[in-house]
């Protein structure tokens, strides 16, 4: 089998189970674990995935995006311990926006809602999940849903956002690097999260250590635009140290 024929499959494979196994790819590919090792390095150079201890898993690209469910099934723990983490900066803020996501999602659920919120977002489950709390005045973002993620995206939604003034905004993304910023698959998705964060008084990233150094298609913010980072211990301390020079505190939860 070529080398490009292997790397082709060992990418599939990737993208259909959310990770690749070196030992599993090489004994069904019929090479030595170090060739898969190697086109995985290749890969990796080439930003489509991203090596692991044993194995890799997809980066998302213009080409490549995964779901919700793939998403709500991913690392819970760590995005539940975000999610607290998170949910304690709220502070007096009144008015939020959620982004899109199953991270942010599990914000909006920690947020304490004894007090009055406006919570705004364009994800359909997040908008359903909070508009059972009384305390809690919901604003759903109209436009064209995305399958892959129940969310509302292009002019209608960017338009609604441009009348806003919000205290906070918890953002997701694909991938959030030092170089590249904050970055996501889809341009149109870029551009409610751009419209979002310009409306916004205060900017928090919530993701797990897997989004760092990763770089998606289309760029939608700096590093430097955010109050805080909200992630998991599994970003180390010397890396999140590196980030908080750029401007904003890393939390590790």
């Amino acid at each position: 089998m070529r080398a490009e024929e292997r790397k082709r499959r060992i990418l599939a494979r990737a993208r259909a189970d959310g990770r690749v196994d070196v030992v599993e790819m090489a004994q069904e590919l019929r090479v030595a674990p170090e060739t898969v090792r190697r086109d995985l390095r290749v890969l990796d150079e080439h930003g489509l995935v991203r090596r692991t201890h044993g194995g890799g898993v997809p980066v998302e690209s213009a080409g490549f995006e995964t779901g919700l469910r793939f998403r709500a099934g991913s690392h819970v723990p760590e995005k539940r311990r975000i999610a607290k983490a998170a949910a304690e900066r709220l502070d007096d803020a009144e008015t939020v926006f959620i982004d899109e996501g199953y991270t942010p999602q599990l914000v909006a659920e920690a947020l304490p809602t004894t007090n009055p919120l406006t919570i705004i977002t364009a994800s359909l489950p997040t908008a359903a999940a909070m508009s059972e709390h009384p305390s809690c005045t919901v604003l759903l973002l109209g436009g064209r849903v995305r399958g892959h993620t129940l969310a509302t995206v292009d002019h209608w939604t960017t338009r609604m956002l441009g009348e806003m003034v919000i205290d906070l905004a918890y953002i997701g993304a694909n991938g959030i690097s030092r170089e590249h910023g904050l970055t996501t698959p889809d341009p149109a998705v870029g551009a409610v999260k751009a419209k979002a964060l310009g409306a916004s008084r205060r900017k928090i990233f919530v993701g797990t250590h897997t989004k760092f150094g990763v770089s998606s298609f289309h760029r939608f913010a700096e590093v430097s635009d955010l109050e805080a980072v909200v992630t998991d211990s599994g970003l180390s301390a010397h890396e999140a140290h590196r980030y908080t020079l750029l401007g904003p505190k890393v939390i590790r939860a």
